[in-house]
């Protein structure tokens, strides 16, 4: 039980401190279901939680990770889509009024997909990352390094965003104006977040 010390004495503080401020929500949500209104496509970096980003309340979110918060086209084969079956959970059963893309700096799905995934990731994070291939040629010149991987996470933003749209009830409710789409990059180094607008990260303020 030793390595399991930190989630335990965080849970510990979690009853302490949390639970009884919280105590109603979380019975509120038990006896009600979740009806959250925004469904946040992340990834799975530990150091970029959305809830923290927006500061949002359990039963706020529908969060799906994976890595680099990528959406793939819409495909209903006999695979395997956990992000898919995310997003049709999300939208067509709990009806959330917004899609929100959340990339990041410093991403290594995105530093995979430039450089290679290293050999121990070459099972799936490399396969998975082919997704994003459209977007990574060209990368317009000249752009140093750091501003490359900046373009590149906009543009996978930009991806997932096109991707959203493949999907026959995500399209046909962004068409009806019950769903909208939204595309963010949260910078770690700083705390910043940009919205994508067209091809650009714009700050918000």
């Amino acid at each position: 039980m030793q390595d399991m010390k930190p989630l335990l004495d965080g849970y510990r503080r979690f009853r302490a401190a949390v639970w009884p401020e919280q105590r109603a929500r979380y019975e509120a949500l038990a006896t009600r279901g979740q009806r959250p209104e925004t469904l946040v496509i992340a990834c799975s970096d530990s150091r970029v939680d959305p809830q923290t980003v927006f500061g949002a309340g359990p039963g706020e979110l529908f969060v799906i990770r994976n890595v680099a918060a990528l959406v793939p086209p819409y495909e209903p084969d006999m695979g395997y889509h956990g992000t898919s079956a995310a997003l049709e959970f999300g939208v067509r059963v709990l009806k959330v009024s917004r899609i929100v893309v959340l990339a990041h700096a410093q991403c290594g799905g995105v530093q995979a997909m430039v450089e290679g995934a290293p050999p121990e990731a070459r099972d799936f994070v490399a396969r998975w990352m082919e997704i994003a291939e459209p977007v990574l040629w060209p990368i317009p010149e000249p752009k140093p390094p750091k501003d490359a991987l900046i373009h590149l996470e906009a543009a996978i933003v930009g991806l997932s965003l096109k991707n959203l749209r493949t999907f026959p009830w995500i399209s046909s409710a962004v068409r009806a104006g019950d769903l909208a789409l939204h595309g963010f990059r949260f910078d770690i180094h700083n705390g910043e977040l940009s919205r994508l607008e067209g091809d650009r990260l714009v700050a918000v303020s």
